[in-house]
């Protein structure tokens, strides 16, 4: 009887945990998948070495070159501003279409003629033009009007715009009394009222993807990205700022200055949420985006940027960032087919695939030079289709 009583039990609890191993993780789940629970006998890659061939077979096409020419609005040349080194990153314009490349790097004003000689000087004059850092060094009362008028003169010798107000403004950058410079410091009033008068774009950068401020687990998407770059993390609040704080600081000085023409650098780094940059554009007719470095987001989600693209062709500007060459044929492939499930350039950035968002040819010129000539006052316009 009690060997009976033991086989018993024995089966019970054989049996209750059958039962638990099928039961479901998820809501909705009848019984367990089949994999879930189990671990690989083999000897697991490293992330970086699992890349398994796609054995999808779908059209391809190629577009090594851009359908209509094309204005970098976030160029950052591979070397200094030298005839030399203008001549090479102009070597490398035509294949791809580009018929012209903004210098969006934060020059400082001392550097704004030797580029501009430069330019002159080069075989490509009137294919590239100049934007100009601004000093937010230790700002303190009467910053804003020096800087403003350094603007100014800045804008008389020949810079076009702002360029990139880079994420350390906001992120890192000190006042003179120590504390973070905030974005909407309002000390610097008269220099975004300086380049509402002067008509000039303002290009700014803020934060950085909102990942690089979340907990560095494997639930990060950009996980690989962080591990590779220690200087992309900035969960620690005792140091940084959180995004939304900085985002919220952004958004507070689009609205005091509805006069100025922003342009954010990265979509302001909402590629991945278009209805929030959607209800930004409809709130600020003045508010611009420009695409460098996300591509991976729009890839992703076909339909939607697809749709996004067109309802806000008038807001959107190409801009590449990075100066390699190899890697435009991407966005013209995103922008000009509809192909499927395709390869990103760089693995830390996206571990997913690309698809074809196939924008309207009225869509592509907007994007593609367009909306840049006409929000930026002297811009050259040789080689630019009229309509």
């Amino acid at each position: 009887m009690n060997r009976l009583l033991a086989v018993a039990a024995t089966f019970g609890i054989l049996s209750l945990a059958l039962v638990t191993a099928q039961q479901p993780s998820t809501p909705g789940q009848v019984v367990r998948r089949p994999a879930e629970g189990r671990e690989p006998e083999l000897q697991q890659p490293r992330i970086r070495e699992y890349h398994p061939r796609s054995t999808l077979v779908v059209p391809e096409h190629k577009v090594p070159k851009a359908k209509f020419p094309v204005i970098d609005f976030h160029h950052h040349p591979p070397r200094s501003m030298s005839v030399e080194d203008v001549n090479r990153v102009g070597d490398e314009m035509a294949p791809l279409n580009l018929g012209l490349m903004i210098n969006a790097n934060a020059t400082p004003s001392s550097g704004l003629k030797p580029a501009l000689d430069a330019i002159a000087a080069s075989r490509y004059k009137g294919r590239m033009v100049m934007f100009v850092g601004l000093d937010l060094r230790n700002v303190g009362p009467g910053s804003g009007q020096k800087i403003a008028a350094q603007l100014e003169a800045d804008v008389k010798a020949g810079a076009l715009g702002v360029g990139e107000l880079m994420k350390s403004f906001g992120l890192t950058i000190k006042k003179a009394d120590g504390s973070r410079l905030k974005i909407d410091d309002p000390e610097l009033d008269p220099v975004w009222q300086t380049a509402a008068r002067l008509k000039i774009p303002i290009f700014m950068h803020t934060a950085d993807p909102s990942e690089f401020f979340q907990p560095l687990d494997y639930r990060n998407e950009r996980w690989l990205e962080l591990a590779l770059y220690p200087d992309r993390r900035y969960q620690d609040r005792s140091r940084f700022p959180s995004f939304e704080e900085l985002m919220a600081e952004r958004d507070r000085l689009i609205a005091r200055h509805p006069n100025v023409t922003w342009v954010l650098a990265h979509m302001g780094w909402h590629a991945n949420d278009l209805a929030r940059l959607g209800r930004m554009f409809d709130r600020h007719p003045n508010l611009y985006g420009e695409l460098g470095a996300v591509l991976y987001d729009f890839g992703r989600q076909p339909r939607t940027a697809h749709d996004f693209f067109v309802k806000y062709q008038d807001r959107i500007l190409f801009g590449k960032d990075s100066f390699q060459p190899d890697e435009y044929p991407y966005y013209w492939r995103v922008f000009e087919t509809n192909d499927e499930y395709f390869d990103y350039y760089r693995d830390y950035h996206a571990f997913w695939k690309l698809y074809g968002i196939g924008l309207p040819d009225a869509v592509l010129k907007k994007v593609y030079y367009a909306n840049a000539l006409r929000i930026t006052p002297n811009l050259p316009r040789a080689g630019f289709p009229a309509n």
